[in-house]
């Protein structure tokens, strides 16, 4: 897969954002370790697929729920929910881990991902924190680009309360 230029899509879209650079940080605990402070929603990234390995899905999340994938399973209605493999990452999103973020659904023509994002962090912010398929740069995106991203990819979005596990 040939990921697109995010950068070009942007200015194709007059899009305009803040960008950061920073360290790599291949998850939010490492994120957490280095006390980066940006502006916008901090992000939980889950590349999902269900027992089958025929349907994926992109969650969204705050990045201290911990995902209850069995509850989640049964609320969307597909057969047992795991991790997908980095292959299918790479296949279905055009990105590696670490670098997962909601700008990768532009990599996905075929729309064979759905794209679940949890209420708790879509209804209450206006910027979110989002990795331009690297995960040394964080862009602080708004939720209007967002959704004109998700337009313009033909993605549809499910806006759902994600179940957490009970610790």
């Amino acid at each position: 897969m040939q990921p697109i230029d995010l950068e070009l899509f942007f200015e194709q879209q007059q899009f305009d954002c803040e960008k950061i650079a920073h360290p790599p940080l291949a998850d939010c605990k490492q994120a957490d370790a280095l006390e980066l402070n940006r502006p916008g929603a901090r992000l939980k990234n889950l590349f999902l697929r269900d027992n089958y390995g025929r349907e994926h899905f992109l969650l969204i999340t705050r990045p201290d729920k911990q995902v209850d994938l069995k509850k989640l399973s049964n609320q969307i209605g597909k057969a047992r929910l795991g991790f997908a493999s980095t292959e299918r990452l790479w296949c279905h999103l055009g990105v590696k881990p670490g670098c997962v973020s909601m700008l990768a659904v532009l990599n996905n023509s075929s729309n064979s991902v759905a794209v679940l994002l949890d209420t708790d962090i879509w209804q209450n912010n206006h910027l979110f924190q989002c990795h331009p398929f690297v995960n040394d740069r964080t862009w602080i995106v708004t939720k209007l680009q967002l959704e004109q991203i998700f337009t313009h990819s033909g993605h549809e979005v499910a806006v759902i309360s994600v179940p957490e596990r009970a610790l």
